[in-house]
């Protein structure tokens, strides 16, 4: 049992002597931490230590932030094997994977702002005006529970770079690795007050947060809902908001597409964390004279995922996150079926051999009609919706006909004509016939997937504001 009673505030370590909340282990639902229910004058004092830390951080200079950040780097990357672990035991990620991607991608992220920051120009000339890109203050990070470290990365560590403080509440959920993160920074040379971390709930120590006058800005990542409740409060203030949130992302196999290689490609992809990914391809839209070929090759691909302990390194597909997020998919599920969906592969049934933990069939349905609520909403979890469509035309649409706009695929086995029909879809993102992910490139999304943008140069300008001199 691993007792975090303590919040991280101003530098250092304050205990908490109040309610704590318990930390489950996704692959049995055994209890494995407790942290702090904080309250909000817990919350108060850590944006009173951020705000009095602005002035000096604000000025600090560029080889003292690249200092931290390489002493960050080298922290994430010597605690890598306890990430993984405690990410699996949390998250239920199998280990191989969280390996590379909980524990790889912090520091990978971290690196790449190592080398980006140094070329950043914080000032350039425009006519006779020098614009000057000023850190924009306090920042109020909240993260979510599915990439618990990698998301909170994605935030203070441009936030950092650019010179701002920060209050961080993490997911009460998945909350170790954001202790693992403090432990880390306080051993670094940045001074006390830039980084702030309070755990509790978000209807206490969450709205504190965001309603604070002296938090100048909130960087999100969860469900659209609570974004859409952040939206509001901060508008209250005119708070910066940067909102990464739901999806819904389509995977558009196109007529002259490798089919078996798509559907492959789709399904990986789906069922990654088990679906619990925001651009997880959990929509796989297939001309329809070769609706059932797709089925089939889907249903063979997901045999293969068999559920299993998360922490053994055979195991590919691994326990959703709690006992409530597996509730709700297996609703869901069952809403499929009472939908008139074929189902394909998998059900609302608990796999065999998995009496203890939170796990789910990997479950496929066919024929899912575009406008049903299994193709509507976001599920978050392992569960593939087949959707045939007629024409080109019709594809886009079915593609674009959802709230959300955060990640998609194409697939072709022309390049250029994979490209066009990219082009169209109205999202953050698209992988084009496999294409590797970039840690460069922008990422977030549309409509009611958010706003904003996180990862290189995007993400550090998210933190700035402009100021222009008239010279």
């Amino acid at each position: 049992m691993n007792e975090l009673s303590k919040n991280y505030i101003n530098g250092q370590w304050v205990r908490w002597s109040g309610e704590l909340i318990d930390v489950h282990e996704a692959g049995t639902g055994d209890v494995i931490a407790r942290v702090p229910a904080s309250g909000r004058e817990e919350m108060e004092q850590a944006i009173a230590a951020a705000d009095a830390a602005f002035e000096s951080w604000s000025e600090s200079t560029l080889e003292q932030r690249l200092t931290v950040l390489e002493q960050l780097h080298a922290g994430l990357k010597e605690r890598a094997p306890e990430i993984a672990e405690t990410v699996s035991r949390e998250v239920g990620m199998p280990i191989k994977l969280a390996t590379p991607i909980q524990a790889g991608m912090p520091a990978a992220v971290t690196k790449t702002y190592l080398k980006l920051l140094p070329d950043f120009q914080f000032t350039e000339q425009s006519g006779n005006s020098e614009v000057q890109y000023a850190p924009v203050g306090v920042v109020g990070c909240i993260t979510p529970w599915n990439y618990p470290l990698h998301q909170v990365i994605l935030k203070i560590v441009p936030a950092i770079a650019a010179g701002c403080t920060v209050v961080l509440k993490p997911s009460e959920i998945a909350p170790q690795t954001a202790y693992i993160l403090a432990e880390i920074l306080d051993g670094t040379d940045l001074p006390k007050g830039v980084f702030n971390m309070v755990c509790g709930l978000g209807q206490t120590v969450g709205d504190t947060l965001i309603k604070h006058p002296d938090v100048r800005m909130v960087s999100f990542t969860g469900s659209t809902r609570t974004g859409h409740l952040i939206a509001h409060a901060a508008a209250d203030d005119f708070k910066r908001i940067a909102l990464e949130m739901g999806g819904k992302s389509a995977s558009v196999i196109l007529p002259d597409a490798d089919l078996a290689g798509a559907v492959k490609g789709t399904v990986n992809n789906c069922l990654l964390n088990s679906g619990q990914t925001c651009t997880a391809l959990t929509r796989m839209l297939v001309p329809a004279d070769k609706h059932d070929e797709a089925c089939e090759l889907a249903a063979a691909a997901v045999a293969k995922m068999t559920p299993g302990n998360p922490l053994e390194e055979t195991t590919r597909l691994g326990p959703l996150s709690s006992a409530q997020q597996r509730d709700r998919v297996i609703d869901y599920i069952k809403l499929g079926i009472e939908e008139g969906a074929t189902l394909v592969a998998g059900g609302p049934e608990a796999p065999e051999g998995c009496d203890k933990g939170y796990f789910v069939k990997a479950t496929v349905f066919g024929n899912v009609r575009p406008d049903s609520r299994i193709a509507q909403e976001e599920i978050f979890g392992p569960v593939l919706s087949i959707i045939p469509y007629n024409d080109e035309a019709e594809a886009i649409r079915i593609a674009n006909g959802t709230q959300y706009g955060l990640s998609g695929a194409v697939w072709s086995a022309d390049d250029a004509h994979a490209k066009r029909v990219a082009g169209k879809l109205r999202t953050g993102q698209v992988t084009v016939n496999g294409g590797a992910f970039n840690a460069l490139a922008p990422f977030g999304g549309f409509g009611h997937s958010g706003l904003g943008r996180e990862f290189g140069k995007w993400g550090l300008e998210e933190f700035l504001e402009v100021r222009s001199l008239q010279l």
